[in-house]
């Protein structure tokens, strides 16, 4: 059975998209989590079964973005201690923060689904 998603409907209407995008940078350049440089993916929790898989499956395919996350984590921890920013031309830009773990997220998160759905599946005894 097929969901349609809001954020399926955004994505593929213009009108909306180039309404609601505009809106999207400002609220993240006003989370200030781009001014210490992490990415939107390295504010996930990492206490959530689903996210500690996707984030070993990415550390299996991809070390380097692994390497990459501690380092801006890193980073961040250090801006947070000594209660500054980095210097404007460290920033993460819009360009630059894409979705790394996305992916992984939604692709375990359709296997822990079907896993459910396997595991709950209800026989019927024929006479």
């Amino acid at each position: 059975m097929a969901t349609i998603s809001l954020k399926s409907v955004v994505q593929n209407s213009k009108f909306l998209s180039g309404l609601l995008k505009p809106a999207a940078k400002a609220y993240a350049g006003a989370a200030g989590y781009q001014q210490i440089g992490l990415k939107y993916d390295d504010l996930i929790s990492e206490e959530n079964p689903l996210v500690k898989e996707a984030l070993r499956r990415l550390e299996i395919a991809e070390p380097r973005q692994m390497y990459d996350r501690a380092y801006r984590m890193r980073v961040a921890m250090q801006c947070s201690l000594t209660h500054s920013i980095l210097p404007k031309s460290e920033w993460t830009t819009h360009e630059t923060d894409v979705r790394y773990l996305q992916p992984y997220i939604e692709e375990v998160s359709a296997e822990f689904a079907e896993r459910e759905a396997f595991d709950n599946i209800k026989f019927t005894a024929k006479h």
